[in-house]
């Protein structure tokens, strides 16, 4: 049967991206080569953390801050496995949903392996290792990517565990050793920390969530440190041994080396471009120098009627881009004008308070050149916030000093993964900060927050 398009992969690029080609019109298949679509984010990744992250907040609520709003409740018990199961309702629902988005779309499903053998060419491999071939006038490459290893460290997800792992151990550990201060290791430390545990993080370089605006980071370094997190910057593995009740792990810092004894560690030092079933050096594909395929603004590659989008092509691993990638892919081979355009892709930390992000640092727009105005406005001046007894934090603007132009935001606060979206969308649309200092925005509201900031920028704040 012969396609206008197969992509393969089914995360949240590739799903995305074969919708959208649907509904321009195109014959489009989807290969899989697990037993559910969703990829990693949908099955081992976004949504599963994020339910383990807002049960345990949920558990934590209850354990210590009811008491202070006047709600006497018992203390609460853990039923970890009913947590879990929680968990996994909703991994369920999101998969049966882009099941059902595939068939609403008409979008053919093919399980197994799938393999580009020559131009306009996808064999797929199935579970009993049966082959049949399928010719498209296109192909979409969206393999996602794999969990970054470290040497000298093996990952048997029973003690020595990756993320995937970690949202499914069958205890809350005692100790648990996290290698990697990025988001991952943040969000899942936080959920173990919630729940019980003894949560040491190691990460080498200087400071935790590298490539963050210094203010963030500083003020999360110190918020997860006064929530328990025992934080070792600076900090490199020199090697680990598994034993039968957990791992020693031997760290190192300024010379001095020190012996830590865990049940479980997790390790999350990154992840890196998977090109599963693709020769790229059979096909002639252009690979960058991280492995990741090399695509212009409109997702193609270096082969014909080859396109590739997600985290096979690296860049920010992040579902949401990786969608976007995914849409402007399916319209350009549709024959439309698109384009992708990064200066605007949010990042977010769902750790509590939430971290989220967008344009250029401080120090990236002082380094630009630009002569630039900051404007900051804390949460404990918000009067929404303190009514809900989360000041932590605050939001943050970065702009021309010259046009007004937003070159940053930087957010670190309650709720702050939904605020983010206002400020992407002034991007969107290249505005300044008088733009949305001088939006009206609900009273009271977190968001208030953010037009403040903006007014900042200008000298203007109000309500500091």
């Amino acid at each position: 049967m012969a396609y206008d398009l197969i992509v393969i992969g089914t995360g949240p690029g590739g799903y995305v991206c074969a919708i959208r080609a649907a509904q321009l019109g195109l014959k489009t298949a989807v290969v899989e080569k697990s037993a559910t679509f969703g990829g990693t984010c949908l099955n081992i990744g976004c949504i599963p953390s994020k339910a383990l992250l807002h049960a345990s907040e949920l558990f934590e609520e209850a354990g210590h801050t009811f008491g202070k709003m006047g709600i006497g409740v018992s203390p609460p018990r853990l039923d970890l496995k009913a947590m879990m199961a929680f968990k996994d309702r909703g991994v369920d629902g999101n998969v049966k949903g882009v099941d059902f988005l595939l068939k609403k779309n008409k979008v053919d499903t093919f399980h197994g392996a799938g393999r580009i053998t020559a131009s306009g060419k996808v064999e797929v491999k199935g579970a009993d290792n049966k082959t049949q071939t399928l010719e498209t006038k296109s192909i979409v490459i969206a393999t996602g990517s794999d969990v970054a290893r470290l040497k000298g460290i093996d990952i048997d997800e029973k003690r020595i565990v990756s993320s995937t792992g970690a949202l499914s151990l069958p205890e809350v550990p005692k100790h648990l050793l996290v290698v990697g201060a990025g988001v991952i290791g943040l969000e899942l430390g936080s959920v173990w920390r919630r729940l019980g545990a003894k949560v040491t993080v190691v990460e080498m370089l200087p400071t935790i969530l590298a490539g963050n605006d210094a203010d963030i980071i500083k003020e999360a370094d110190r918020t997860f440190r006064k929530q328990g997190l025992d934080i070792r910057t600076g900090t490199k593995v020199v090697n680990a041994k598994r034993h039968a009740d957990g791992v020693r792990i031997e760290i190192e810092k300024d010379g001095q080396r020190e012996t830590l004894d865990a049940d479980y560690t997790l390790v999350c030092i990154g992840r890196r471009p998977s090109l599963t079933g693709i020769d790229a050096v059979a096909l002639g594909l252009k690979l960058g120098k991280r492995g990741e395929i090399v695509v212009d603004e409109q997702m193609r590659t270096s082969l014909p009627n080859v396109y590739a989008i997600g985290d096979a092509v690296g860049g920010m691993l992040l579902a949401h881009k990786a969608e976007e990638e995914g849409v402007v892919a399916a319209e350009v081979i549709a024959g439309k004008r698109s384009t992708m355009h990064y200066g605007w892709i949010p990042s977010v930390v769902y750790t509590w308070p939430e971290i989220a992000a967008v344009g250029l640092t401080e120090q990236q727009a002082r380094e630009s050149g630009r002569e630039i105005r900051v404007g900051k406005f804390p949460f404990s001046a918000n009067g929404r916030a303190r009514t809900m007894g989360e000041t932590t934090g605050f939001v943050k603007f970065v702009a021309d000093a010259r046009t007004d132009a937003l070159l940053g935001a930087h957010l670190i606060g309650p709720n702050v993964s939904e605020l983010v979206s206002e400020v992407v969308l002034a991007f969107a649309f290249e505005g300044s900060s008088e733009d949305v200092g001088i939006t009206v925005h609900a009273h009271p509201t977190l968001s208030e927050a953010t037009k403040e900031a903006a007014l900042g920028v200008l000298g203007r704040a109000l309500h500091i």
